[in-house]
């Protein structure tokens, strides 16, 4: 097995724990290395690091998969990290929907796998995953004897790993539109051609959060995807639910699962630009009980924070003053480049810009079944908000 030695300066988020080591973190190679296969990393005075897939190609180097010497990286490897991280989610309550394989956070990197009752969908998101994806296939089929398994690797980061994007069945056929339970509710989930996999299962637990302030309330939901917000806040006794979203065809998949949950005499979609409507309406005195915010990832690189934080700051500007004093604002960030202490930053410049005082709900991160490992910040990637707007 190729060694991978260490530079003698390096990041301390190696030495404790994180998973990546970068192309400007490595002294040398020791042996030439076929893209995907497994090292043996040292540090620069030879003390054992852990093993991991390397690709050459690839900024991010290597990807330790294990830290411990005696342990082979093999088929029974990677299916009893599969078992493990089931047994996990079962231990936690998530069953039938969850988020089974969170890749650094279940010790798997760049490996992503939602189940979604009988049927699964997979990303694998670099090329030392790629390799192992019959295996995974494999495992998949051993553990759950499923109804189907897809892949959705129609993401362009694949491109920097130097694999194609591509998507479709890694089984029979079968229909790409499925039917899922959550909270008492029904949504149809389009794993062929819907965000990321085809579902936000990480905001499964936040979607109960509102149950009480939703009742008897006038509600605005912005960047509705397929209205999961707010389909839940008139399962819970919303007057009024209006939501929206950029997107013809979200709008069209939210109507669909409002009939489906019959709330569609409560729930109603519009397709517009929210930055454009929410200015306006703000002019107009329009107020609501509960405006919420589930807006996607401003940015995905470091040098666009700034950019990020303005897009947040504004869209929450102009959300609070679109709440009537004593509603709540819901808001939420899914950029992992913004942390917790600075989403909640933006949030208190947003109040003051809009001279409002804000009273704390509840402030909590993604599902449980997306597990958050302390040392692997990007696995703490979700901020999930409710405040009173006084």
């Amino acid at each position: 097995m190729s060694k991978v030695i260490l530079q003698k300066k390096i990041s301390q988020r190696v030495a404790n724990g994180h998973p990546w080591i970068f192309s400007n973190e490595i002294d040398k190679i020791e042996a030439e290395v076929k893209p995907g296969e497994i090292v043996e990393v040292y540090t620069f005075d030879n003390k054992f690091v852990g093993k991991g897939y390397i690709n050459p190609k690839s900024q991010i180097t290597v990807r330790l998969l294990s830290r411990d010497r005696n342990e082979t990286i093999d088929e029974k490897f990677i299916f009893n990290r599969i078992q493990a991280a089931w047994d996990y989610r079962k231990k936690i309550g998530y069953t039938e929907n969850c988020r089974l394989i969170f890749g650094e956070a279940d010790f798997l990197p760049a490996l992503i796998i939602d189940k979604f009752n009988d049927y699964f969908v997979i990303q694998t998101l670099s090329l030392g995953m790629e390799v192992w994806k019959s295996t995974i296939v494999k495992a998949l089929q051993t553990i759950f004897n499923p109804k189907g398994i897809y892949e959705r690797n129609d993401v362009p980061v694949r491109e920097l790993e130097g694999l194609e994007q591509k998507k479709g069945w890694l089984t029979e056929s079968s229909d790409t539109n499925i039917l899922i339970n959550e909270n008492g509710l029904q949504f149809y989930v389009d794993i062929e051609n819907g965000q990321k996999t085809g579902y936000f299962l990480d905001q499964q637990d936040n979607r109960r959060a509102i149950r009480h302030i939703a009742k008897g309330a006038d509600v605005l939901g912005v960047f509705t995807y397929t209205g999961t917000f707010e389909i839940h806040a008139a399962h819970y006794g919303a007057k009024s639910v209006l939501g929206l979203d950029i997107s013809e065809n979200a709008v069209l998949q939210a109507t669909k699962n409002a009939e489906l949950n019959g709330l569609a005499n409560v729930c109603r979609f519009e397709a517009v630009n929210a930055f454009d409507v929410l200015k306006q309406w703000g002019k107009d005195g329009r107020q609501y009980d509960v405006v919420m915010l589930d807006p996607p990832a401003f940015t995905k690189s470091r040098e666009n924070i700034d950019k990020a934080v303005t897009g947040y700051k504004e869209i929450n500007l102009r959300g609070m003053k679109l709440v009537r004093p004593g509603g709540f604002l819901v808001t939420s960030s899914c950029t992992n480049l913004v942390s917790p202490e600075l989403f909640l930053d933006t949030i208190n410049m947003a109040a003051k810009d809009a001279r409002r005082k804000l009273r704390q709900v509840t402030f909590r991160a993604q599902a449980s079944d997306h597990p958050i490992i302390w040392g692997i910040e990007n696995t703490n990637y979700l901020k999930f908000l409710i405040v009173q707007v006084l």
